[in-house]
């Protein structure tokens, strides 16, 4: 296929993907019991109807023509039994489709041969990303939103720490397993010689602290990058259409509980300020802020260390015994590691400790007697 033959071809499935999203949020508007989310849902029909045009417009461009749309009766009875499952369900299949039309639009973008029509397909693309806030702020109720809002404002040290927590409890947990699966396999191929078991274990603590450190710092890298890229495209947009930004800042906080007019006049509010309005519109249409944006080189050195450290602990007892005493001894001070790295976890993920520990102890006591077993399977003559 010819990149001309692609780039069509991406273009009538957008403009399909639009016109299906502009019905069904239509046939939302026609069930809408209150009419703020009827209004709503006219306008996220109106935006994709928009989309769909300049789909249509440029595929003229290029010689070509929408293609007829004939919804199947399947589509037909998927909507229909959608629908009948209630509004959040149509919401959240809807939300659905606004992240399926992001991506779609990524590879849309990199298709485009012509400047100008690219910029529409990314801008296209971040408003899918909005409409997709959208939608999951409407499926959320609306008062316990608000009240999270000012709960993380107030507590920001929870979310400015969560990362390098989490950073620090699962490099320990990977390389505690990892580094105990090796110790154990080792030693039960060499009836547990010291040496073996050090040697083999020492390079695989330096292999994942390196690999995990790497592993995070470029992540969290990309990810930052991404952030000021996103940052970027919206202050352009900004600048280019306010009104429109303006407009969809209102709708954010419609869904918020504010009424029509009182939405409007606080984005009006925050539109005479535009780099105001530029943070206010990345944390609510993003969920970005520059605040908590993550640093590479602190989420590699603390999943670095920390699977360092974690990964060393099943050696320690070869330092000072050999043979059987030595695997009984690593295997108490691993699962215990487990059982205190599983309790941890709550402090990032929330839960009951002890259960979270035992279930950890359980999976890591089993890593260990399998790898210990299939060590024996391949013994080696030392002597």
């Amino acid at each position: 296929m010819t990149d001309n033959a692609k780039l069509i071809e991406g273009l009538r499935a957008a403009w399909k993907q639009e016109i299906s999203s502009a019905r069904l949020y239509r046939e939302l508007a026609r069930r809408a019991r209150a009419s703020s989310q009827r209004d709503i849902m006219i306008r996220l029909a109106e935006a994709e109807e928009r989309h769909a045009e300049k789909f249509a417009a440029r595929l003229r461009e290029l010689g070509s023509a929408p293609p007829e749309f004939r919804e199947s009766f399947g589509a037909r009875a998927r909507r229909w039994l959608m629908l009948q499952m209630g509004t959040d369900a149509a919401l959240r299949n809807a939300e659905a489709s606004e992240d399926t039309a992001t991506a779609q639009y990524a590879d849309l973008a990199a298709n485009e041969t012509q400047a100008e029509s690219r910029a529409d397909v990314r801008a296209m693309q971040i408003e899918e990303q909005a409409h997709s806030r959208l939608l999951s702020e409407m499926t959320q109720p609306p008062a316990p939103s608000v009240r999270l809002d000012v709960m993380m404002k107030k507590e920001k040290w929870h979310v400015r720490g969560s990362g390098w927590i989490g950073q620090a409890i699962y490099g320990m947990n990977d390389g505690l397993g990892s580094v105990f699966g090796v110790v154990a396999g080792v030693a039960g191929a060499t009836n547990a010689s010291a040496q073996f078991v050090i040697v083999s274990g020492l390079a695989a603590v330096v292999a994942n602290a390196i690999s995990m450190g790497a592993g995070a710092y470029l992540a969290t890298k990309s990810e930052r990058e991404v952030y000021e890229a996103e940052i970027a495209r919206e202050r352009k947009e900004i600048q280019s259409d306010p009104e429109q930004e303006q407009e969809e800042l209102a709708l954010f906080y419609e869904l918020k509980g504010f009424t029509a007019d009182e939405a409007r006049t606080l984005a009006a509010r925050i539109a005479e300020r535009p780099e105001q309005m530029l943070k206010t519109l990345v944390s609510e249409e993003l969920g970005l802020s520059t605040e908590t944006f993550p640093d590479p080189w602190r989420e590699a050195w603390s999943a670095g260390i920390f699977t360092a450290f974690g990964a060393f602990i099943p050696i320690i007892p070869f330092f000072f015994s050999d043979g059987l005493p030595a695997v009984i001894a690593s295997f108490a001070i691993s699962s215990l590691a487990y059982f205190v790295v599983g309790a941890s976890k709550v402090l990032a993920t929330g839960g009951r400790w002890f259960r979270s520990g035992i279930e950890m102890f359980l999976i890591g006591l089993g890593v260990g007697i399998i790898t210990y077993f299939i060590g024996t399977l391949f013994q080696v003559d030392l002597k």
